[in-house]
Protein backbone atom coordinates (compact mmCIF):
# COMPACT_ATOMS: atom_id res chain seq x y z
CA UNK A 1 0.00 0.00 0.00
CA UNK A 2 1.54 3.67 -0.81
CA UNK A 3 2.24 5.73 2.28
CA UNK A 4 -0.22 6.76 5.11
CA UNK A 5 -2.64 9.27 4.09
CA UNK A 6 -1.97 8.69 0.00
CA UNK A 7 -4.28 5.11 -0.04
CA UNK A 8 -5.77 4.61 -3.82
CA UNK A 9 -9.14 2.99 -4.30
CA UNK A 10 -7.45 -0.01 -5.51
CA UNK A 11 -5.25 -0.09 -1.94
CA UNK A 12 -8.72 0.28 0.05
CA UNK A 13 -10.37 -2.33 -2.54
CA UNK A 14 -7.41 -4.88 -1.32
CA UNK A 15 -8.03 -4.21 2.58
CA UNK A 16 -11.78 -4.81 2.31
CA UNK A 17 -10.83 -8.60 -0.13
CA UNK A 18 -8.30 -9.40 2.77
CA UNK A 19 -10.09 -8.46 5.09
CA UNK A 20 -8.02 -6.54 6.93
CA UNK A 21 -10.64 -3.16 7.14
CA UNK A 22 -14.07 -4.16 6.35
CA UNK A 23 -15.61 -0.92 7.36
CA UNK A 24 -15.46 2.85 6.55
CA UNK A 25 -13.85 3.62 10.36
CA UNK A 26 -11.28 0.73 9.64
CA UNK A 27 -10.35 2.40 7.01
CA UNK A 28 -9.65 5.55 8.14
CA UNK A 29 -7.90 4.04 10.62
CA UNK A 30 -5.62 2.44 8.62
CA UNK A 31 -5.08 4.64 6.23
CA UNK A 32 -5.06 8.06 7.91
CA UNK A 33 -7.65 9.20 4.95
CA UNK A 34 -10.46 11.70 5.91
CA UNK A 35 -13.84 10.37 6.53
CA UNK A 36 -14.53 12.24 3.35
CA UNK A 37 -11.50 11.07 1.34
CA UNK A 38 -12.65 7.67 2.07
CA UNK A 39 -16.12 8.24 1.29
CA UNK A 40 -14.92 9.09 -2.53
CA UNK A 41 -12.62 6.22 -2.95
CA UNK A 42 -15.22 4.04 -2.14
CA UNK A 43 -17.74 5.75 -3.71
CA UNK A 44 -15.70 4.79 -7.26
CA UNK A 45 -15.76 1.31 -6.05
CA UNK A 46 -19.34 0.68 -5.75
CA UNK A 47 -20.01 2.70 -9.34
CA UNK A 48 -17.60 -0.44 -10.68
CA UNK A 49 -19.64 -2.39 -9.02
CA UNK A 50 -16.58 -3.87 -7.07
CA UNK A 51 -17.71 -3.62 -3.51
CA UNK A 52 -21.15 -4.13 -1.72
CA UNK A 53 -22.60 -3.85 1.85
CA UNK A 54 -22.43 -6.68 3.50
CA UNK A 55 -25.16 -8.43 4.62
CA UNK A 56 -24.20 -8.80 8.42
CA UNK A 57 -25.62 -5.46 9.64
CA UNK A 58 -23.84 -2.53 11.45
CA UNK A 59 -20.93 -3.53 13.58
CA UNK A 60 -18.85 -1.07 16.27
CA UNK A 61 -16.67 1.47 14.79
CA UNK A 62 -12.74 1.62 15.70
CA UNK A 63 -13.54 5.46 15.62
CA UNK A 64 -16.05 5.39 18.13
CA UNK A 65 -20.03 6.70 17.54
CA UNK A 66 -22.57 5.33 15.61
CA UNK A 67 -21.96 1.84 13.93
CA UNK A 68 -20.86 1.08 10.74
CA UNK A 69 -21.86 -0.78 7.71
CA UNK A 70 -19.42 -3.79 6.72
CA UNK A 71 -18.09 -3.71 3.02
CA UNK A 72 -17.66 -6.58 1.04
CA UNK A 73 -16.00 -7.63 -2.67
CA UNK A 74 -18.68 -8.53 -4.70
CA UNK A 75 -17.97 -11.20 -6.14
CA UNK A 76 -20.97 -11.53 -8.51
CA UNK A 77 -19.92 -8.76 -11.23
CA UNK A 78 -17.68 -11.12 -12.78
CA UNK A 79 -16.22 -13.80 -13.86
CA UNK A 80 -13.01 -15.66 -15.08
CA UNK A 81 -12.39 -18.81 -17.20
CA UNK A 82 -9.85 -21.28 -16.48
CA UNK A 83 -8.10 -24.24 -18.09
CA UNK A 84 -5.69 -26.36 -16.93
CA UNK A 85 -3.68 -28.40 -19.70
CA UNK A 86 -2.23 -31.94 -19.02
CA UNK A 87 -0.16 -33.86 -21.58
CA UNK A 88 -3.25 -35.64 -23.23
CA UNK A 89 -6.12 -34.12 -21.76
CA UNK A 90 -7.72 -30.82 -20.10
CA UNK A 91 -9.88 -29.56 -18.20
CA UNK A 92 -11.73 -26.11 -18.35
CA UNK A 93 -14.58 -23.89 -16.34
CA UNK A 94 -16.17 -21.07 -15.18
CA UNK A 95 -15.54 -19.66 -11.74
CA UNK A 96 -16.83 -16.75 -9.35
CA UNK A 97 -14.62 -14.28 -8.43
CA UNK A 98 -13.85 -16.59 -5.42
CA UNK A 99 -13.65 -19.39 -6.94
CA UNK A 100 -16.73 -21.48 -7.09
CA UNK A 101 -16.79 -23.48 -10.32
CA UNK A 102 -20.36 -22.41 -11.87
CA UNK A 103 -19.49 -25.02 -15.05
CA UNK A 104 -16.72 -27.08 -16.04
CA UNK A 105 -15.89 -29.50 -18.74
CA UNK A 106 -12.98 -32.27 -19.21
CA UNK A 107 -12.36 -33.92 -22.16
CA UNK A 108 -9.26 -35.66 -24.35
CA UNK A 109 -6.80 -33.27 -25.58
CA UNK A 110 -3.50 -33.96 -26.42
CA UNK A 111 -0.81 -31.13 -26.29
CA UNK A 112 1.23 -32.84 -28.88
CA UNK A 113 -1.43 -31.62 -31.21
CA UNK A 114 -0.04 -28.37 -31.46
CA UNK A 115 -0.60 -24.57 -29.78
CA UNK A 116 -2.94 -23.21 -32.63
CA UNK A 117 -5.16 -26.87 -32.60
CA UNK A 118 -5.61 -26.60 -28.65
CA UNK A 119 -6.20 -23.40 -27.89
CA UNK A 120 -8.73 -23.07 -30.53
CA UNK A 121 -10.45 -25.90 -28.99
CA UNK A 122 -10.21 -23.87 -25.32
CA UNK A 123 -11.94 -21.05 -26.88
CA UNK A 124 -14.88 -23.50 -27.97
CA UNK A 125 -15.21 -24.89 -24.76
CA UNK A 126 -15.03 -21.78 -22.80
CA UNK A 127 -18.00 -20.53 -24.98
CA UNK A 128 -20.13 -23.46 -24.27
CA UNK A 129 -19.45 -23.23 -21.02
CA UNK A 130 -20.49 -19.23 -20.26
CA UNK A 131 -23.82 -20.77 -21.75
CA UNK A 132 -23.79 -23.60 -19.75
CA UNK A 133 -23.19 -20.91 -16.55
CA UNK A 134 -25.94 -18.63 -17.68
CA UNK A 135 -23.31 -15.75 -18.03
CA UNK A 136 -22.32 -13.56 -21.02
CA UNK A 137 -19.24 -13.40 -22.70
CA UNK A 138 -18.93 -9.99 -21.27
CA UNK A 139 -18.51 -10.65 -17.71
CA UNK A 140 -15.36 -12.47 -17.87
CA UNK A 141 -13.15 -10.66 -16.41
CA UNK A 142 -9.98 -12.92 -17.70
CA UNK A 143 -8.67 -16.18 -18.47
CA UNK A 144 -6.24 -18.20 -16.51
CA UNK A 145 -4.16 -21.20 -18.34
CA UNK A 146 -2.30 -24.33 -17.02
CA UNK A 147 0.42 -25.64 -19.06
CA UNK A 148 2.85 -28.73 -18.13
CA UNK A 149 5.95 -26.59 -19.06
CA UNK A 150 8.29 -23.87 -17.85
CA UNK A 151 6.66 -20.22 -18.64
CA UNK A 152 8.13 -16.94 -18.35
CA UNK A 153 5.86 -14.81 -16.79
CA UNK A 154 6.51 -11.98 -18.13
CA UNK A 155 5.36 -13.12 -22.00
CA UNK A 156 3.42 -15.45 -20.66
CA UNK A 157 5.24 -18.01 -23.19
CA UNK A 158 6.75 -21.76 -22.25
CA UNK A 159 10.26 -22.06 -22.95
CA UNK A 160 11.68 -25.62 -23.81
CA UNK A 161 8.91 -27.75 -22.59
CA UNK A 162 9.95 -31.40 -23.10
CA UNK A 163 6.47 -32.66 -23.24
CA UNK A 164 4.86 -29.56 -25.62
CA UNK A 165 6.51 -30.29 -28.89
CA UNK A 166 5.44 -27.22 -31.04
CA UNK A 167 4.84 -24.76 -27.88
CA UNK A 168 8.14 -23.27 -27.25
CA UNK A 169 7.75 -19.19 -27.78
CA UNK A 170 4.53 -19.10 -29.24
CA UNK A 171 2.21 -16.45 -27.83
CA UNK A 172 -0.42 -18.52 -26.03
CA UNK A 173 -1.85 -15.62 -24.37
CA UNK A 174 -2.31 -13.77 -27.97
CA UNK A 175 -3.87 -17.17 -29.79
CA UNK A 176 -6.09 -17.61 -26.72
CA UNK A 177 -7.60 -14.17 -26.43
CA UNK A 178 -8.46 -14.28 -30.20
CA UNK A 179 -10.40 -18.14 -29.72
CA UNK A 180 -12.40 -16.81 -27.06
CA UNK A 181 -13.44 -13.74 -29.16
CA UNK A 182 -13.39 -15.70 -32.38
CA UNK A 183 -16.12 -18.03 -30.30
CA UNK A 184 -17.78 -15.17 -28.30
CA UNK A 185 -18.02 -12.20 -30.18
CA UNK A 186 -16.29 -10.33 -26.54
CA UNK A 187 -14.06 -7.76 -26.76
CA UNK A 188 -10.38 -9.18 -25.92
CA UNK A 189 -9.71 -10.20 -22.10
CA UNK A 190 -6.39 -10.75 -20.22
CA UNK A 191 -5.22 -14.12 -20.16
CA UNK A 192 -2.41 -15.33 -17.81
CA UNK A 193 -0.32 -18.64 -18.38
CA UNK A 194 2.13 -20.56 -16.27
CA UNK A 195 3.09 -24.01 -15.38
CA UNK A 196 0.55 -26.17 -13.87
CA UNK A 197 2.36 -27.23 -10.60
CA UNK A 198 2.91 -23.58 -9.57
CA UNK A 199 -1.10 -22.99 -10.30
CA UNK A 200 -1.84 -25.99 -8.34
CA UNK A 201 -0.04 -25.41 -5.17
CA UNK A 202 -1.46 -21.36 -5.27
CA UNK A 203 -4.71 -22.97 -5.49
CA UNK A 204 -4.00 -25.42 -2.27
CA UNK A 205 -2.43 -23.04 -0.93
CA UNK A 206 -4.85 -20.59 -1.22
CA UNK A 207 -7.87 -22.74 0.00
CA UNK A 208 -6.95 -25.02 1.98
CA UNK A 209 -3.43 -23.62 3.73
CA UNK A 210 -3.45 -19.94 3.80
CA UNK A 211 -1.51 -19.73 7.00
CA UNK A 212 1.85 -21.94 5.34
CA UNK A 213 4.27 -19.22 4.58
CA UNK A 214 6.47 -22.08 2.78
CA UNK A 215 3.92 -24.59 0.73
CA UNK A 216 5.09 -27.25 -1.66
CA UNK A 217 3.46 -29.37 -4.26
CA UNK A 218 4.72 -31.91 -5.99
CA UNK A 219 2.51 -33.53 -9.11
CA UNK A 220 3.43 -36.53 -10.94
CA UNK A 221 1.96 -37.64 -13.44
CA UNK A 222 2.94 -37.87 -17.02
CA UNK A 223 5.79 -36.06 -15.97
CA UNK A 224 7.35 -34.17 -12.85
CA UNK A 225 6.97 -30.87 -11.72
CA UNK A 226 6.96 -28.80 -8.13
CA UNK A 227 5.46 -25.56 -7.58
CA UNK A 228 6.66 -23.45 -4.54
CA UNK A 229 4.11 -20.61 -2.72
CA UNK A 230 5.98 -18.48 -0.34
CA UNK A 231 4.48 -15.61 1.53
CA UNK A 232 1.20 -15.92 -0.32
CA UNK A 233 3.12 -15.62 -3.73
CA UNK A 234 4.34 -18.50 -6.37
CA UNK A 235 7.94 -18.69 -6.37
CA UNK A 236 9.26 -19.01 -9.95
CA UNK A 237 13.12 -18.01 -10.04
CA UNK A 238 14.26 -15.47 -12.91
CA UNK A 239 12.52 -16.95 -15.51
CA UNK A 240 10.08 -19.22 -14.93
CA UNK A 241 12.46 -22.44 -14.58
CA UNK A 242 11.80 -23.33 -10.22
CA UNK A 243 10.41 -26.46 -9.75
CA UNK A 244 11.78 -28.01 -12.67
CA UNK A 245 12.90 -31.16 -10.15
CA UNK A 246 12.01 -33.67 -13.28
CA UNK A 247 14.84 -33.28 -14.61
CA UNK A 248 17.22 -33.40 -11.70
CA UNK A 249 19.64 -35.89 -12.22
CA UNK A 250 19.57 -38.98 -10.38
CA UNK A 251 22.60 -41.21 -11.99
CA UNK A 252 20.18 -44.02 -13.52
CA UNK A 253 20.54 -44.25 -17.60
CA UNK A 254 17.28 -43.94 -18.58
CA UNK A 255 16.46 -41.83 -21.80
CA UNK A 256 14.37 -38.34 -20.58
CA UNK A 257 12.02 -36.88 -23.23
CA UNK A 258 14.47 -33.62 -22.86
CA UNK A 259 17.07 -35.78 -24.35
CA UNK A 260 19.34 -36.45 -21.49
CA UNK A 261 19.89 -39.25 -19.58
CA UNK A 262 19.53 -40.22 -15.72
CA UNK A 263 16.19 -37.43 -15.00
CA UNK A 264 14.13 -38.13 -11.99
CA UNK A 265 11.01 -38.23 -14.44
CA UNK A 266 12.40 -40.38 -16.72
CA UNK A 267 12.38 -43.16 -13.82
CA UNK A 268 9.37 -42.05 -11.57
CA UNK A 269 7.31 -40.23 -13.36
CA UNK A 270 3.51 -42.03 -14.57
CA UNK A 271 5.04 -42.25 -17.82
CA UNK A 272 8.19 -44.15 -16.54
CA UNK A 273 6.00 -46.32 -14.52
CA UNK A 274 3.61 -46.65 -17.35
CA UNK A 275 6.67 -47.51 -19.89
CA UNK A 276 7.56 -50.45 -17.25
CA UNK A 277 4.30 -51.56 -16.67
CA UNK A 278 4.11 -52.41 -20.71
CA UNK A 279 7.29 -54.07 -20.15
CA UNK A 280 5.89 -56.53 -18.17
CA UNK A 281 2.55 -56.85 -20.16
CA UNK A 282 0.33 -54.66 -18.58
CA UNK A 283 -1.62 -52.42 -20.50
CA UNK A 284 -0.19 -48.27 -19.69
CA UNK A 285 0.91 -45.82 -21.69
CA UNK A 286 0.65 -42.86 -19.40
CA UNK A 287 0.24 -41.45 -15.90
CA UNK A 288 -3.48 -41.77 -16.34
CA UNK A 289 -3.43 -45.45 -17.28
CA UNK A 290 -1.52 -45.83 -14.14
CA UNK A 291 -3.59 -43.85 -11.91
CA UNK A 292 -6.67 -46.69 -12.90
CA UNK A 293 -4.18 -49.39 -11.99
CA UNK A 294 -3.80 -47.95 -8.47
CA UNK A 295 -7.45 -47.11 -8.44
CA UNK A 296 -8.06 -50.98 -9.07
CA UNK A 297 -5.58 -52.13 -6.69
CA UNK A 298 -3.44 -53.80 -9.18
CA UNK A 299 -0.13 -55.73 -7.57
CA UNK A 300 2.71 -54.63 -9.76
CA UNK A 301 1.26 -50.99 -10.07
CA UNK A 302 0.95 -50.50 -6.88
CA UNK A 303 4.89 -51.82 -6.19
CA UNK A 304 6.23 -50.05 -9.06
CA UNK A 305 4.52 -46.65 -7.85
CA UNK A 306 6.41 -47.43 -4.17
CA UNK A 307 9.44 -47.64 -5.90
CA UNK A 308 8.75 -44.59 -7.89
CA UNK A 309 7.69 -42.84 -4.43
CA UNK A 310 11.21 -43.49 -3.09
CA UNK A 311 12.99 -42.20 -5.63
CA UNK A 312 10.79 -39.01 -5.61
CA UNK A 313 11.27 -38.58 -1.94
CA UNK A 314 15.23 -39.12 -2.01
CA UNK A 315 14.95 -35.92 -4.28
CA UNK A 316 12.50 -34.31 -1.95
CA UNK A 317 15.26 -34.89 1.34
CA UNK A 318 17.26 -32.00 -0.19
CA UNK A 319 14.36 -29.51 -1.28
CA UNK A 320 12.77 -30.28 2.14
CA UNK A 321 16.41 -29.21 3.51
CA UNK A 322 16.61 -26.10 1.50
CA UNK A 323 12.91 -24.78 1.59
CA UNK A 324 12.12 -25.84 5.06
CA UNK A 325 8.52 -25.90 3.72
CA UNK A 326 5.76 -26.68 6.48
CA UNK A 327 3.50 -28.68 4.19
CA UNK A 328 4.42 -31.01 1.23
CA UNK A 329 1.62 -32.03 -0.94
CA UNK A 330 2.05 -34.81 -3.65
CA UNK A 331 -0.60 -33.96 -6.36
CA UNK A 332 -0.94 -36.25 -9.86
CA UNK A 333 -1.82 -39.19 -11.39
CA UNK A 334 0.62 -41.55 -8.85
CA UNK A 335 -0.53 -39.34 -5.39
CA UNK A 336 -1.62 -42.72 -4.22
CA UNK A 337 -1.08 -44.77 -0.52
CA UNK A 338 1.64 -46.55 -2.50
CA UNK A 339 3.82 -43.61 -3.56
CA UNK A 340 3.09 -41.66 -0.52
CA UNK A 341 4.49 -44.07 1.53
CA UNK A 342 7.65 -45.05 -0.72
CA UNK A 343 7.55 -40.97 -0.63
CA UNK A 344 7.87 -40.75 2.97
CA UNK A 345 10.52 -43.93 3.57
CA UNK A 346 13.43 -41.72 1.41
CA UNK A 347 12.20 -38.37 2.93
CA UNK A 348 12.63 -39.27 6.94
CA UNK A 349 15.28 -41.30 6.06
CA UNK A 350 17.52 -38.30 4.26
CA UNK A 351 16.65 -35.44 5.51
CA UNK A 352 17.49 -34.00 8.95
CA UNK A 353 14.88 -34.21 11.41
CA UNK A 354 15.23 -30.44 12.05
CA UNK A 355 14.17 -30.31 8.39
CA UNK A 356 10.51 -32.48 9.32
CA UNK A 357 10.27 -31.71 13.01
CA UNK A 358 7.03 -29.44 11.76
CA UNK A 359 6.27 -30.64 8.11
CA UNK A 360 3.21 -32.23 6.80
CA UNK A 361 2.90 -34.75 3.69
CA UNK A 362 -0.20 -34.63 2.40
CA UNK A 363 -2.45 -35.15 -0.68
CA UNK A 364 -4.11 -32.87 -2.56
CA UNK A 365 -7.25 -31.54 -1.59
CA UNK A 366 -8.75 -29.99 -4.64
CA UNK A 367 -7.52 -33.06 -6.69
CA UNK A 368 -8.05 -32.52 -10.52
CA UNK A 369 -9.23 -29.26 -10.02
CA UNK A 370 -6.26 -27.77 -7.98
CA UNK A 371 -4.89 -26.00 -11.42
CA UNK A 372 -8.43 -24.35 -12.46
CA UNK A 373 -8.74 -23.02 -8.84
CA UNK A 374 -5.24 -21.34 -9.36
CA UNK A 375 -5.54 -20.16 -12.24
CA UNK A 376 -8.51 -18.49 -11.46
CA UNK A 377 -7.35 -16.87 -8.51
CA UNK A 378 -4.15 -15.94 -10.23
CA UNK A 379 -6.23 -13.91 -12.66
CA UNK A 380 -8.48 -11.72 -9.45
CA UNK A 381 -5.34 -11.39 -7.78
CA UNK A 382 -3.40 -9.44 -11.34
CA UNK A 383 -6.94 -7.79 -11.83
CA UNK A 384 -7.89 -6.50 -8.42
CA UNK A 385 -4.32 -6.02 -7.25
CA UNK A 386 -3.84 -2.06 -6.36
CA UNK A 387 -1.87 -0.77 -9.23
CA UNK A 388 -3.68 -2.42 -12.04
CA UNK A 389 -7.44 -1.63 -10.12
CA UNK A 390 -6.54 1.88 -10.60
CA UNK A 391 -5.98 1.26 -14.11
CA UNK A 392 -8.99 -0.22 -14.89
CA UNK A 393 -10.92 1.82 -12.36
CA UNK A 394 -9.88 4.81 -15.09
CA UNK A 395 -10.76 2.87 -17.98
CA UNK A 396 -13.94 2.24 -16.93
CA UNK A 397 -14.80 6.05 -16.11
CA UNK A 398 -14.92 6.08 -12.58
Amino acid sequence: MTGRGQASSGDLLELVRSGRATTRGALQQVTGLSRATVGQRLDRLFRAGWLREGAGGPVDSPLGGRPSITLEFDDEHAVVLAADLDTRHARAAVLTLTGEILAEHADTLAVEDGPDVVLGALGRWFGELLEKAGRPARAVCGIGLAVPGPVDSETGRVVQPPIMPGWDGYDIRGRLARAFTERTGAGPVPVLVDNDANLMAYGEQRTGYPGCSAFVLVKVSTGIGAGVVVDGSVYRGIDGGAGDIGHIRVGADALCRCGSYGCLAAVASGGAVAGRLAEAGVAATSGSDVRDLLAAGHPEASRLAREAGRLVGDVLATVVTLLNPGVLMIAGDLAGTAFLTGVRELLYQRALPRSTAHLDVVTSRLGERAGLVGAGALVVEHLYAPERAEERLLALGV
